[in-house]
């Protein structure tokens, strides 16, 4: 493990590790709304992989959690259909951050403070391996996107727009 840099343990990885799933530890330089673009960017990763963590909310102001890939932006309509909801929308960031505990850019889907139902878009389930935040600003985790659907009960849509 002879890394100089050592991040101290945050409420996703405390479940990632006792939930007993493997991840690799990604440190960056945060960029105030860099946002996954530049995460990928600087640690050589492809933002495709790069999974962001957004709260949205919907007609009835009910939080949820929506990974999609750093590159690509959410349908919010697409996702509305599917999920069986009127309208969703983005939360305020004062409001994302009651919801997930968790600061925006530092946003991870693990260790939330509210349990909240979530959605991932569905080719991110193809990919090999994602890294996702980690529960803090710069801060990545390796993992295989299946742990989001075996540990966080994700389901599966399309709502990818590309960017």
């Amino acid at each position: 493990m002879g890394k100089k840099e050592h991040v101290s343990e945050t409420p996703a990885t405390q479940m990632l590790k006792a939930a007993g799933v493997a991840f690799t530890e990604h440190p960056y330089e945060y960029l105030e709304h860099g946002g996954a673009q530049h995460s990928a960017e600087v640690l050589g990763f492809d933002p495709f992989t790069v999974v962001k963590t957004l709260v949205m909310q919907d007609q009835d102001a009910k939080p949820l959690l929506v990974l999609m890939h750093g590159n690509r932006k959410v349908s919010t309509k697409n996702l509305a259909r599917q999920i069986g909801a009127k309208s969703v929308e983005p939360c305020k960031p004062e409001v994302a951050n009651r919801h997930s505990g968790y600061l925006v850019g530092g946003t991870s889907p693990f260790g939330t403070r509210k349990v909240m139902p979530v959605y991932i878009e569905e080719s991110i389930l193809a990919l090999p391996e994602i890294a996702i935040n980690g529960g803090r600003r710069g801060y990545l985790v390796r993992i295989a996107p299946q742990v989001c659907v075996d540990l966080l009960g994700a389901k599966s849509v399309h709502c990818a727009l590309a960017d």
